[in-house]
């Protein structure tokens, strides 16, 4: 998703990003980029093919453990605060 496809819906519908999304990070990423949802499928495949149920809670576990300590180093309470603002462009 780039940031003209968000800025292009004004706000007039829900964006969510499906595919790509592997880490916590790649999460807290498309919500700054302006996602309103983001859907984790294959990380949490791989889990239940791994590990059954215990396997894909063991992915939600990790998911969170990687977006918990990610939201502070942002500056960030909760992820309703991550916005564009935080992404800089690389020149």
């Amino acid at each position: 998703m780039t940031a003209t496809h968000r800025r292009g819906s004004s706000g007039r519908c829900e964006v969510s990003v499906d595919g790509g999304i592997r880490r916590g990070l790649d999460v807290l990423t498309a919500v700054a980029l302006g996602a309103t949802g983001v859907l984790v499928g294959r990380p949490f495949y791989w889990a239940l093919a791994a590990g059954g149920r215990a396997g894909v809670e063991r992915a939600i576990d990790i998911m969170q453990a990687e977006i918990g300590p990610a939201l502070p180093l942002l500056g960030c309470a909760s992820t309703a605060e991550v916005s564009r603002e935080l992404i800089t462009a690389l020149a």
